[in-house]
């Protein structure tokens, strides 16, 4: 699931008082520190290595950016383009970003949102790279995950767009929750956006081919651009890996602004489908991956599955 799938609630008291499928249980239980990947290093990329490009869209996130920034240089990957695209802050961001010297690039000017910031950034950055990805202000990366991304990259010709489990986060930085994906489900993302799209990268050509962001969503705009690229055909690989840290804090959008986000997930559907579906008419043909979803997640939780 991208940050744009998170919407108000609008189920019966009844429904919404059944368990939620692992994938949106965001309290799993106590807070408590990140614990790495427990599956076995991956090769490293072999030379010359992938150029990746990552963008971070910023606003008054200063109290989080630090921690992004830092999984995001702590990579120590040679070939790693990264941009800070901020928006104007005014809560002491420049400072921080000022204080990496050139470990970074930045700018700070007002734009008209998330995905205006985005595609500023890549085109900041320029054209020369070959895997692109961006990662909010107050998410996170895995540590390894750009040499492992890359060594991917290198040995599966064939896949284009990659990505991997969550960790959810809270505004501590401590680990709550763990949403174990099963493999890709392309009927699955014509329905709900559930890729987390801080773990996802995607070769350039996919952005060549099907264009940046679409300024015009201020929520799902994730999502719309996973479909984008699966129905111009490029192809899906889910990592066996945790690859990012979804965080969950309280300066989160509100309950007000999430009923635009509900709109603009309608509107996808309605492109995608013909017409806006029901709650009926999503859940049911999402129902064989929600099920394969809660068995992937409590196979790791048994430790028969080991990431």
């Amino acid at each position: 699931m991208g940050s744009s799938d998170v919407t108000t609630d609008a189920r019966p008291l009844w429904r919404r008082l059944l368990p939620r499928p692992p994938l949106w249980a965001f309290d799993q239980y106590p807070p408590r520190p990140v614990t790495p990947n427990r599956a076995q290093p991956s090769m490293p990329p072999h030379d010359p290595l992938p150029r990746i490009a990552i963008v971070t869209p910023s606003f008054n996130h200063r109290q989080y950016l630090q921690a992004t920034i830092d999984s995001v240089l702590g990579q120590n990957y040679p070939a790693l383009a990264y941009h800070v695209q901020d928006g104007g802050s005014q809560d002491g961001t420049t400072d921080l970003l000022a204080s990496y010297d050139d470990r970074l690039s930045w700018r700070s000017l007002r734009d008209s949102g998330q995905g205006h910031a985005i595609n500023a950034g890549f085109a900041f950055l320029g054209a020369g790279c070959d895997v692109m990805a961006y990662l909010n202000s107050d998410d996170t990366l895995m540590p390894g995950t750009l040499a492992y991304v890359a060594y991917i990259f290198q040995t599966r010709p064939e896949i284009d767009i990659v990505y991997g489990h969550r960790i959810i986060i809270d505004g501590e930085g401590l680990e709550t929750a763990r949403a174990v994906l099963p493999p890709h489900d392309a009927k699955a993302l014509t329905y709900l956006g559930y890729i987390p799209q801080e773990t996802m990268f995607w070769r350039r050509r996919v952005w060549d081919k099907i264009g940046p962001i679409d300024e015009s969503f201020r929520f799902a705009m994730d999502w719309d651009f996973m479909l984008r690229a699966q129905n111009a055909g490029f192809r899906y690989l889910r990592l066996p890996r945790f690859l990012g840290c979804f965080r969950v804090h309280a300066e989160q959008k509100t309950s007000a602004m999430m009923n635009v986000g509900f709109a603009e997930m309608q509107r996808i559907r309605k492109r995608q489908h013909g017409r806006e579906l029901t709650r009926a008419e999503i859940n049911l043909p999402v129902l064989p991956f929600v099920t394969r979803q809660f068995m992937y997640h409590w196979l790791y939780r048994l430790n028969i599955l080991k990431y």
